[in-house]
């Protein structure tokens, strides 16, 4: 279980889908066909998966348990990117169901209703524990996964997409806190919250000067992905 039991706020879900759905405001249809940093992924495609992931969230505020929790906002992760039939599934369930959708606006605005919907669950949801994907969680440690989860994929919307604003500050933060709980060692001194985002999930190479630095910690990397 995490060694940091820092509380995770609704608002730091907010905030996440907030940063994330700002990116969208300022995409026309054309921008909507662009590449992302998921692989075989464009933006309808990537929106159509961060929908999914908001309506699995909002499910899951509403099936609370009184079971004792398997998993915590870092333990949640270690079933993460170790089955690549399952990843190669998943792509193509986003790209058939954002297919299905002619135009752009439609496909952003579910997830603007999605979104804030699950962010509404999320404040006025209580304390206790909650099923979600075969296990059971805190609902603190799902508002950190749902926010991880929003702000990696931040990082995937903008990849291609110059001048559009970054993930929220404290969606990095909690990016950071999760990987660090995950690797058991800080990340290096010189290294950004974004930059470990990215180098913790897969989404960027260690430099040789890096690997060099990490030693045998490097062998860890991605921690998920």
């Amino acid at each position: 279980m995490t060694s940091r039991r820092t509380p995770v706020r609704a608002d730091l879900v907010r905030d996440a889908f907030a940063a994330f759905g700002a990116v969208l405001d300022g995409l026309g249809d054309d921008d909507s066909w662009a590449a992302t940093g998921c692989t075989g992924w464009s933006v309808r495609d990537l929106v159509q998966h961060c929908t999914t992931d908001a309506l699995q969230g909002l499910v899951a505020l509403h099936t609370p348990t009184t079971a004792r929790p398997d998993r915590d906002a870092a333990t949640y992760w270690t079933d993460w990117g170790g089955d690549p039939a399952a990843a190669a599934e998943q792509r193509r369930r986003a790209r058939v169901a954002a297919s299905m959708v002619l135009d752009w606006d439609p496909v952003r605005e579910l997830h603007r209703e999605t979104t804030r919907a699950l962010v509404h669950a999320a404040e006025h949801c209580g304390g206790g524990a909650v099923r979600t994907e075969g296990h059971v969680l805190r609902v603190e440690d799902l508002l950190s996964t749902l926010a991880v989860e929003a702000t990696v994929h931040h990082l995937d919307l903008i990849r291609h997409l110059d001048g559009s604003p970054g993930p929220a500050a404290d969606g990095l933060a909690e990016v950071r806190r999760v990987l660090t709980d995950l690797w058991e060692r800080e990340p290096l001194e010189h290294w950004s919250d974004e930059h470990f985002a990215r180098v913790g999930t897969g989404r960027a190479e260690l430099t040789a000067q890096e690997h060099a630095e990490l030693g045998a910690h490097a062998d860890r990397l991605p921690l998920f992905s």
